[in-house]
């Protein structure tokens, strides 16, 4: 792989050098001056983790280093500080605060934990492919993480010359992504690339993210512009395919920017995305915010603007409830999370149970007593 090494001058005029193909822009130089350390004599940046070290490119080496001793576990894209180790070598002193992450919940149902997929991306590039059925809310729950990272969400579609149905579903993500660029692709025929290379900022990095035989390697190829990823077939029952790529690594690309590959994702948990959930939802919740009652349910209320707006047409009832699904999952990972919040719950909880059980005893005493009463009347 051919790599360089790139220098960025700051306000004081200390030169810091980088590894200018991962990303290494003056921007980055000066993110490193405001975070020093002791002992640190240069900056990294995490191009994969491996069982056992980190693939780091430093100037213009690329290292296998041992993982950080304190800190933070450090994740594909990742700025790092390294310096001397006893004997001289190189190590990993300490791992910079994140511009960005991109977070999903553990696939484990009862975690409260987030599993960070990557680090410092400027893009995330949702590849949806033309040759399976579109699923809404997939695509919705994938953009709200997207927006929750910090970085600008792009969606890609692949596999354009596939499908006769192509330009349907350009139309259908266009709508559903409202607020988000589309850039539709053939990356067998060249097609889009371009355009795609066009969204990305000079020096950035962009993250794909997209289920196992959407096309992202066959994309990615294309983008490097030889063979860097292994491409594999797609059932056609089920619109599978094998996971291709089996680890997230940065790729430099030839215009200057950085491409971080993702192994297929099956589900994408939410994470704290509250963020995420008003960029994605945000007509959403300017329509619940113009109900007549401040604490309407949006069930059978008077002047409910969600309801009205679902009765028109004007909002999808699957959208709505996929809303609803989300803010469920976030509300369930803030009782895990907090123990006061799940306390709470459960008292609320408890109170409707006992709240039930009078509703039910009184309703049964109330049946007893009409039947009593109708027995005396025949009597």
């Amino acid at each position: 792989m051919n790599t360089s090494s790139g220098s960025a001058l700051d306000s004081t005029n200390i030169q810091i050098n980088g590894p200018l193909l991962y990303g290494f822009t003056p921007a980055v130089a000066e993110h490193f001056q405001k975070h020093p350390l002791p002992r640190a004599t240069e900056p990294g940046r995490v191009v994969r983790v491996d069982r056992n070290l980190l693939l780091v490119a430093a100037g213009a080496d690329l290292l296998h280093l041992p993982y950080p001793l304190t800190g933070e576990a450090a994740v594909t894209g990742d700025w790092v500080w390294l310096g001397p180790n006893r004997a001289g070598e190189r190590q990993i002193l300490g791992v910079l605060p994140r511009r960005s992450e991109l977070s999903r919940k553990r696939a484990f149902e009862d975690s409260s934990e987030a599993q960070v997929l990557a680090a410092n991306m400027d893009m995330v590039g949702v590849v949806v492919p033309v040759d399976r059925p579109l699923t809404h809310n997939r695509l919705e729950r994938t953009l709200v993480a997207a927006w929750d990272s910090g970085a600008t969400p792009l969606v890609i579609i692949t596999k354009a010359d596939l499908a006769e149905v192509a330009d349907d579903v350009v139309g259908k993500v266009i709508l559903q992504a409202a607020g988000v660029d589309v850039v539709t692709t053939s990356a067998e025929n060249g097609d889009g690339v371009d355009e795609l290379f066009a969204h990305i900022p000079a020096g950035g990095t962009i993250v794909l993210l997209g289920p196992s035989g959407a096309g992202k390697s066959t994309l990615i190829n294309a983008m490097v512009g030889r063979e860097v990823q292994h491409t594999g077939e797609v059932r056609s029952g089920d619109f599978k395919g094998k996971h291709t790529t089996t680890s997230r690594e940065l790729v430099p690309l030839p215009n200057g920017t950085v491409l971080m590959d993702t192994p297929g994702v099956r589900g994408f948990g939410l994470f704290d995305a509250e963020d995420g959930i008003g960029e994605m939802f945000g007509d959403v919740e300017a329509l619940a915010s113009q109900c007549r009652f401040a604490d309407c349910a949006h069930q059978s209320e008077p002047g409910c603007a969600v309801r009205e707006a679902i009765a028109s047409g004007m909002l999808e009832e699957r959208r709505w409830h996929n809303y609803l699904k989300l803010q469920r999952e976030l509300a369930a990972l803030a009782r895990r999370s907090d123990a006061a919040a799940q306390r709470a719950y459960q008292r609320e909880w408890h109170q409707k149970v006992v709240a039930a059980g009078k509703s039910q005893r009184l309703a049964e005493r109330e049946t007893a007593e009409r039947k009593d009463r109708s027995g005396r009347k025949r009597r």
